[in-house]
């Protein structure tokens, strides 16, 4: 009788595989043996592919940074490049919220977001600003998309009237947004990103923005 076949393993079905886990049950919920469990292999298998759980994570953050539309930083205008990025950047980590938190930490060895960084950076510079004006403002755009992707505001309230109407009487119209979250949350960061960019560009050493 032959023996049961082994499923086959690549690094990509390991990261997507780890990311179905992250994204329905949440980043604690991830360990080796869970992630061999769903993969139908032993976890020491896993090792032969992928050295550590850290690692892994950083791989999978890695594939989701590269998702973000670096060729949107050719916008001929600065700002409209900035918007774009910022937009793509924000679609590509809100579509994975719960690995976020992980994300934030950006070690500086993942190759994704180094070359993000490094084509976010080139596109100021090479606009007008100063390295460290353009430090500065790529730091300042990633902190609105992080906090952005990080979950819904709109949704953190309950939809109970009551809840509101007595205790918080500015807050007596709170229990509508649930319902129109998903409009909500996109008309906040856009405003954000929108106001964001206008600081940015009259603070712009050109004349003019």
């Amino acid at each position: 009788m032959p023996r049961p076949s082994t499923p086959r393993l690549s690094p990509e079905h390991i990261r997507r595989a780890a990311l179905e886990i992250i994204d329905g049950e949440g980043l604690a919920a991830l360990s080796m043996r869970r992630l061999a469990t769903a993969l139908g292999v032993r976890a020491a298998s896993l090792y032969n592919h992928v050295p550590s759980k850290e690692k892994l994570l950083d791989e999978v953050a890695n594939d989701i940074v590269a998702g973000v539309d670096a060729a949107a930083l050719e916008a001929a205008d600065w700002r409209e490049a900035v918007v774009a990025w910022a937009r793509s950047y924000r679609a590509a980590l809100a579509a994975h919220p719960n690995i976020v938190p992980f994300l934030a930490r950006e070690p500086v060895e993942r190759e994704a977001s180094l070359r993000l960084a490094d084509a976010v950076h080139g596109r100021l510079v090479g606009a007008g600003w100063p390295p460290r004006q353009a430090t500065m403002i790529g730091a300042a755009v990633r902190y609105l998309v992080l906090g952005a992707a990080l979950g819904s505001f709109a949704r953190g309230f309950v939809d109970d009237a009551g809840v509101y109407a007595e205790r918080f009487p500015n807050l007596r119209q709170a229990h509508l947004l649930r319902a129109h979250a998903d409009e909500i949350d996109h008309a906040s960061f856009e405003l954000a990103l929108r106001a964001l960019v206008d600081g940015f560009a009259a603070h712009h050493p050109r004349t003019g923005g």
